[in-house]
């Protein structure tokens, strides 16, 4: 076989091919064929996730997956607001001792199922959880509605080649043997780093493997045992085994303490376990759990690394990495599947642009800018939520070469009060206290701000918020994810700031007074046909109404002024007040964002009404 292919020789010609059918790789899949860009997905595996991790879906991830119309029946089978509201920790779980099960101390998370005002203000989406096992069929199979034949699992890339004008892949279908060529534009990564990282030659870099877990998908009816219904992730203190363990309900038709699945996780030092057997794992679970002979299924016990590496890399010519291919990251905080769509969100709409001949193919270039920043972030995060885990049980005083009488009795000084343990006592107290950053990150989850050609700075100084980690504060500084407002129409009729950004398109929302600004995107659009909406938002006069003043308490602008919304909702530009040439502004904003000029016939302007 010639080392070239040329595009006739290929068996099917497609603008991108995407590589994984995991969360970022279905993501890309719906997002593309959603903005008219025909896409092929082949994945190596023979179906969607066995897999029930991943389960935690942010607010930001939400609104996303309710683009391109998932986020419904997604909530429809989560764990409901009342189930999430929660983590506990918990000396033990079961047993003779009338302490084993005590509650230690409890913590909101994840906006304390959608009733912190701080996370009602950031978004109208709520936080959900679903495990991949029962996430990826549903996106799967809205992949398979909007592309039809074209998501293909059990097809596996096993060699590329790229030239100027495009890539070749060599897909083997694994059902049949046969193999075929695919030629595309652009392929996109999304393998979790098995194959396409390697074959590009883009290494990773980090901190590698801290340390090793093993988990347990079980089903046992635990409702007699586990406590408080609003609690989603329980953090167990196992004097037997001396570490602390992770119990987590996974539904799927009850949750709470009467969901019917579980997984157990515990995090080993040292070698871990690599070396124990599937029933070694289970016996040290119902020794951790104090549950030896609870009826239980265990549907599969893994083994994974703890380890946060990010690729040196996000793209390799016409290959970009997506999701896990590109960032690996702990559990912790739910930060990984979230980063991996967030990615797809950020490059699928910027590859549309460019395939439709919108963008110049600079715009490409910003995506490696803007998410590997965020993403590292996301790893660190990640990583800093393991190693206060880690800390917290320490300062429970959990020793794993101790025996569990002597783990009794270091942790009893956490309920005693004594003068002499008031001090150790506090310490365990405190270390629960930190982790509560851990489900309480919202600026984390919105608060980043990116930097590229693709972002037009104003001038401004860069907010400092008042906690990096646990307070968003909206805000319109470019760069920034656009702050979520309930706004009314003229009837009365009730609409997300969101839902105002359309699959592809920009938005200028100028202030009630912003009509030239709105006149001059009408002049850019009629001489370049340029995908923007125009919308001016005010409390009494406008296109829309904020009846609250949500917007306007963030949106950095004048009445006269405008801000500039990509397709992926974040803000690339902002005029504080009137300008005497609004197209001018404009046009060169969005020609810097979109990397190309506009034809000349864009000076031919509607009637402007004169700067004040």
């Amino acid at each position: 076989m010639n080392s070239v292919i040329t595009a006739k020789a290929a068996d099917i010609d497609v603008p991108v091919l995407i590589v994984g059918g995991g969360g970022a790789g279905l993501t890309c899949s719906m997002l593309l064929s959603q903005l008219g860009i025909e896409t092929l997905l082949v994945s190596a595996l023979p179906t969607t996730s066995i897999l029930p991790k991943a389960h935690v879906l942010n607010q930001r991830t939400m609104e996303i997956l309710d683009d391109v119309g998932v986020a419904e029946p997604i909530f429809a089978k989560s764990t409901p607001a009342e189930n999430m509201s929660a983590m506990g920790w918990y000396a033990g779980f079961a047993g003779p001792d009338p302490d084993l099960g005590r509650l230690i101390a409890k913590l909101e998370t994840w906006g304390c199922g959608y009733t912190n005002l701080n996370w009602m203000q950031a978004s109208p989406c709520r936080s959900a959880n679903l495990p991949q096992i029962r996430l990826e069929p549903i996106m799967k199979a809205r992949a398979d509605e909007l592309n039809p034949g074209r998501v293909r699992f059990h097809h596996e890339l096993t060699r590329l080649e790229q030239d100027g004008d495009g890539v070749t892949a060599w897909i083997t279908n694994r059902d049949t043997g046969t193999e075929y060529l695919v030629r595309a534009r652009y392929v996109l990564g999304c393998d979790g780093g098995r194959t396409i990282p390697r074959l590009i030659g883009i290494p990773h870099e980090g901190l590698g493997v801290i340390a090793q877990t093993a988990t347990a998908h079980i089903s046992a009816d635990l409702s007699k045992l586990a406590r408080d219904p609003d609690v989603l992730i329980r953090w167990i203190w196992c004097p037997a085994i001396g570490e602390m363990a992770v119990l987590v309900p996974m539904g799927p038709d009850h949750w709470g303490p009467d969901s019917e699945e579980w997984v157990f996780h515990v995090t080993y030092r040292g070698e871990g376990p690599k070396d124990l057997t599937d029933e070694q794992i289970e016996k040290n679970m119902r020794l951790a759990l104090g549950i030896p002979d609870l009826p239980m299924t265990v549907h599969k016990v893994t083994r994974w690394a703890l380890e946060g590496v990010l690729a040196s890399r996000f793209r390799a010519e016409r290959v970009f990495l997506v999701g896990d291919a590109a960032h690996r990251h702990p559990p912790t905080g739910g930060l990984g599947l979230t980063s991996g769509i967030q990615d797809a969100h950020n490059l699928c709409w910027k590859l549309a642009a460019v395939l439709k001949g919108q963008a110049g193919e600079s715009l490409l270039d910003t995506y490696e800018a803007e998410r590997r920043p965020v993403d590292a972030r996301n790893i660190q995060r990640s990583m800093e939520n393991s190693m206060a885990h880690m800390e917290a049980g320490a300062a429970f005083g959990l020793n794993p070469g101790a025996s569990a009488k002597e783990n009794w009795t270091q942790f009893r000084r956490i309920l005693s009060d004594k003068p002499e343990d008031a001090a150790f006592r506090s310490g365990a107290l405190r270390a629960i206290r930190r982790l509560s950053m851990e489900a309480n990150e919202l600026n984390v989850e919105y608060g980043y701000r990116y930097q590229s050609a693709a972002v037009i700075p104003d001038g401004s100084p860069l907010p400092e918020p008042t906690d990096d980690i646990r307070l968003y504060e909206p805000s319109t500084h470019p760069g920034s994810p656009l702050p979520h407002a309930w706004l009314n129409d003229e009837s009365g009729q009730r609409l997300a700031m969101k839902d105002l950004v359309k699959p592809g398109r920009f938005l200028l929302i100028a202030g009630e007074e912003g009509q030239n600004w709105c006149a001059a995107a009408a002049a850019l659009v009629a001489a370049n046909d340029l995908p923007i909406d125009t919308v001016r938002i005010g409390h009494i006069d406008g296109d829309l109404f904020d009846p609250r003043l949500a917007w306007a308490q963030f949106r950095g602008i004048s009445d006269k002024g405008a801000v500039l919304v990509r397709p992926d909702r974040v803000v690339c530009w902002r005029h504080v007040g009137a300008s005497r040439d609004p197209l001018a502004a404009l046009s060169g904003a969005l020609g810097a964002v979109l990397g190309r000029s506009f034809r000349e016939g864009v000076t031919n302007t509607p009637e402007l009404v004169p700067a004040k």
